[in-house]
């Protein structure tokens, strides 16, 4: 589990999972039912993040909340501890807990991570999505699983056809919260909403919550305990910036940089389900061990993808924005945007699959001609210019360069610009004159 700080040392005095006498835990403060802190023991696990701590005293008293963190800071367990300490101190036959997710794999991911904490408990759970056969789900429903996790529309399917009951859940958990109330799911929750008792604790998370959703967010919660620790910026262990490229130079850029020594796995994000499933075959071709993963693949598809990228079976992984939010994959060094999201607020969730558990990662994003009105709302929204960086062999020609433009305000933050800025740059970087240099691994503090 990458989402609890990790402080265990192999110094004579530490605590192991199986001690009789254990010692002071930093989760110990929140008074968590005795196995579910042997849960957190066994993983070698000591120390709450900020979100944890912000967000578990006031979910133990009963408060709606909305918690706002960066990605890879912890929100999983976050809602997964408070909401596992109260089902074990009052067990009763569920669902009692209504966990949505966007995604199939979001959701799994999800799953795993609260099984891993209730390890040592008798606490069942079912995971229920789309793309597969409904009758396993199903069979698990009728064991009357304390916690639901699931993806909107196959969670709206079972309850139509009256084989999921939702009218004793307590808590309800929106995950990826902002993308959950996108006009695309919001039909769907609503009719979720709906079939829910009104007397109920609901648990917001994300990254982002942009303005125009906020308010959707507002009608969900009730007098909520708001906890705000992300801003619009990407992670400070994210070193991001852009490369002005013609749309026929992409892939001559994104093998430059794939084959960089310090590019131990990455992910590279494209528009469409085409583009990223002739892009893996390419890569492919090429000899890379890549592999594609978009929503026209089979459910057993996606499976083998992605847990052949988490196992290194591949070190490149070409997707779409299914796994842009959320998905957990330790390692990863580096994320590519071969096509610029199709949002502002997609640029941190894509970038923020690396730079994760306190390990610094790379993100690069390729920028055309086409993409400047995207970037400007996206150096908006961030409220930083994003570092423009050259590439040697890839000097963009003024077919991709935007058009000049008033730089009063942000002139000073960019620096000097032109053929020596620029030499200076790359005399900074290092990786070969790739602009993008090796990884470097952050401390780990107690």
């Amino acid at each position: 589990m990458s989402e609890l700080k990790n402080t265990t040392t192999n110094h004579p005095n530490s605590n192991h999972p199986n001690s009789d006498h254990p010692g002071p835990n930093g989760f110990d403060r929140f008074g968590l039912h005795k196995t579910l802190m042997r849960g957190i023991r066994a993983t070698g696990f000591d120390e709450p993040r900020p979100i944890q701590a912000e967000t578990i005293p006031a979910i133990q008293a009963g408060f709606d909340v909305l918690g706002l963190a960066q990605t890879g800071t912890g929100k999983t367990a976050a809602f997964a501890l408070p909401l596992l300490d109260r089902l074990l101190r009052d067990r009763q036959r569920g669902p009692r807990a209504l966990i949505l997710a966007p995604t199939r794999e979001l959701a799994t991911q999800i799953a795993a991570e609260v099984r891993t904490l209730a390890q040592f408990t008798q606490m069942k759970m079912v995971t229920i999505f789309g793309g597969v056969s409904a009758h396993n789900q199903v069979r698990a429903l009728r064991r009357h699983p304390e916690i639901v996790v699931g993806c909107p529309g196959r969670v709206l399917d079972l309850l139509d056809q009256g084989l999921l009951h939702l009218d004793e859940v307590e808590t309800l958990v929106l995950d990826e919260a902002d993308h959950m109330f996108d006009m695309g799911f919001l039909p769907d929750i609503r009719k979720i909403l709906a079939a829910l008792p009104a007397d109920r604790q609901n648990l917001l998370f994300s990254a982002t919550m942009p303005k125009e959703v906020r308010h959707l967010a507002d009608d969900v919660l009730n007098n909520p305990h708001v906890v705000e620790l992300a801003d619009s910026a990407p992670a400070a262990t994210i070193d991001h910036a852009l490369v002005l490229v013609g749309e026929r130079r992409k892939r001559d850029l994104l093998e430059h940089l794939l084959t960089k020594d310090n590019c131990d796995s990455a992910i590279v994000f494209t528009r469409t389900k085409h583009r990223a499933r002739r892009l893996a075959e390419q890569l492919c071709k090429a000899g890379h061990k890549a592999v594609g993963l978009q929503g026209n693949l089979s459910q057993g598809q996606r499976d083998r993808a992605m847990n052949g990228f988490r196992t290194r079976h591949f070190n490149i992984l070409v997707a779409t924005d299914i796994v842009a939010r959320g998905i957990d994959v330790s390692g990863v060094s580096h994320v590519i945007n071969f096509d610029v999201p199709n949002t502002p607020e997609a640029y941190t969730h894509r970038i923020g699959r690396t730079g994760r558990a306190e390990l610094e990662g790379t993100a690069c994003t390729f920028v055309t001609g086409a993409d400047h009105s995207w970037l400007r709302a996206t150096e908006r929204m961030i409220g930083a210019p994003i570092q423009r960086r050259e590439i040697d062999g890839f000097v963009a020609d003024a077919e991709v360069r935007p058009a000049p433009r008033n730089r009063s305000r942000q002139g000073n933050q960019r620096g000097p610009r032109g053929p020596q800025a620029g030499g200076q740059q790359r005399q900074q970087q290092q990786g070969g004159g790739s602009g993008f240099g090796p990884r470097r691994r952050r401390r780990r503090t107690g």
